[in-house]
């Protein structure tokens, strides 16, 4: 096929014209899944996959298929990400992905480019978490690695049931999860993080994921006054709050590598200046490359959680959140990502991914691989969240690439 390179002008213009739904004052986004704001998302992301002729298909989990159809009946190459953002959401997290996928088609289409196989635009449920758990739901149940109903029956903060919010929203489909069963999967995302610019690279040939691990931690101490207890006398949820924080993070500098950890969240109760907290709630993030190495944190951070409270005198219950194995993907789709950028002139390197992806459920049924691009100052989760438009189309030119040549594999 021709080596025309992706037009960042088409590209970047469906970026910005989706960000405007659920924007927010700080130039960032708010779009959280299954909310009005993501309900307009989808519609337009419809809207758009049928004015480029693609067939709409949306599963019992909500997750949205455009399918194009290719000169044979085989497994489809699909790509795609999220469109559902955090609370404090950038403008590229996620929708790069999805709206990548739909610049491929609009250049084919002009082309008049079949490939043999057939192409897939994905938009995947609730990918992070923020209001239902776990994350990365809508391909963890279309992998077949969470139970349909189970997904459905969970419920946010408000008690709101996600199965209730998909058929308000519109979004109940009929399609049985995992119906579309890829030959390959290739997904488009922003790095988030800051090693592309800082070694002056363009694409990113991710190889491996890193496996997470969520708990919630809930010590249970003594509430009382702050100036009559003597402090060897006190059962201080806050102290002991605080004593995990900073263990966590003398772990990850003790294990060093590709060790990270985070408390992420805290609340005290009863939360007043002159009063020793009686409950304390955290929630603590472990992550890691290596499957042993992340389970030696956690038997870590178990072991000392039970010493913290027979030393303090307090309960300390974990409760596990979400847990992710470390995905290594598919070998041969990272070397055509590299291939890709290598014809297309673009320095890039193998790298891993820090971040939880779609890509990763997806690896459970089929071959599996991620592009990056670069993200400046590395920030992401936030409303300054930004890719330089150049940078953007070099990654949607490498997506291109890589799809059209897996679309036109012949059986097997």
């Amino acid at each position: 096929m021709a080596r025309e390179a992706q037009d960042d002008a088409a590209l970047l213009q469906r970026i910005h014209a989706h960000g405007e739904i659920g924007a927010t004052a700080q130039g960032g986004v708010c779009r959280i899944a299954l909310t009005d704001a993501d309900r307009q998302g989808r519609d337009q992301l419809v809207a758009w996959m049928r004015e480029l002729g693609l067939a709409v298909h949306v599963d019992r989990i909500g997750n949205i298929f455009g399918l194009r159809a290719g000169l044979a009946d085989d497994a489809p190459v699909m790509t795609g990400s999220h469109i559902d953002t955090v609370a404090t959401g950038g403008r590229y997290d996620g929708i790069y992905g999805v709206m990548a996928g739909l610049e491929v088609v609009r250049r084919l289409n002009e082309r008049g480019t079949r490939t043999r196989r057939p192409l897939v635009v994905a938009a995947f449920t609730n990918e992070e978490g923020v209001r239902f758990m776990p994350d990365m739901m809508g391909s963890l149940v279309h992998a077949g690695g969470y139970p349909l109903q189970q997904a459905l029956d969970s419920v946010d903060a408000d008690g709101r049931r996600l199965g209730d919010e998909l058929q308000r929203t519109g979004y109940a489909g009929e399609m049985a999860c995992g119906e579309i069963r890829p030959h390959a999967f290739v997904e488009l995302h922003i790095e988030q993080g800051p090693v592309l610019e800082a070694e002056g690279l363009a694409i990113g040939a991710v190889q491996d994921l890193q496996g997470i691990s969520w708990q919630e931690i809930v010590v249970t101490g003594q509430s009382n006054h702050a100036g009559t207890t003597p402090m060897h006398l006190r059962r201080d949820a806050g102290y002991c709050a605080a004593a995990i924080v900073v263990f966590v993070r003398e772990l990850a500098l003790r294990f060093g590598g590709s060790q990270v950890a985070t408390v992420g969240a805290l609340t005290l109760q009863p939360n007043l200046v002159n009063v020793i907290a009686a409950r304390a709630t955290l929630t603590v993030d472990l992550r890691h490359t290596d499957e042993p190495t992340l389970q030696r944190a956690e038997r870590e951070l178990a072991a000392y959680l039970a010493a913290l409270a027979a030393q303090q005198g307090v309960t300390i219950e974990a409760r596990p959140l979400a847990r992710f194995e470390p995905v290594r993907f598919d070998p041969r789709l990272v070397g055509c990502i590299e291939a890709a950028a290598s014809a297309r002139g673009l320095a890039h390197r193998r790298m891993s991914s820090g971040a939880g992806h779609d890509a990763q459920m997806m690896a459970r049924i089929c071959p599996a691989a991620m592009i990056f691009v670069p993200s400046q100052a590395g920030i992401s989760h936030n409303p300054r969240e930004h890719t330089a438009p150049a940078q953007l189309a070099q990654g949607a030119t490498v997506l291109m690439d890589v799809l059209c040549a897996l679309a036109n594999e012949g059986p097997g």
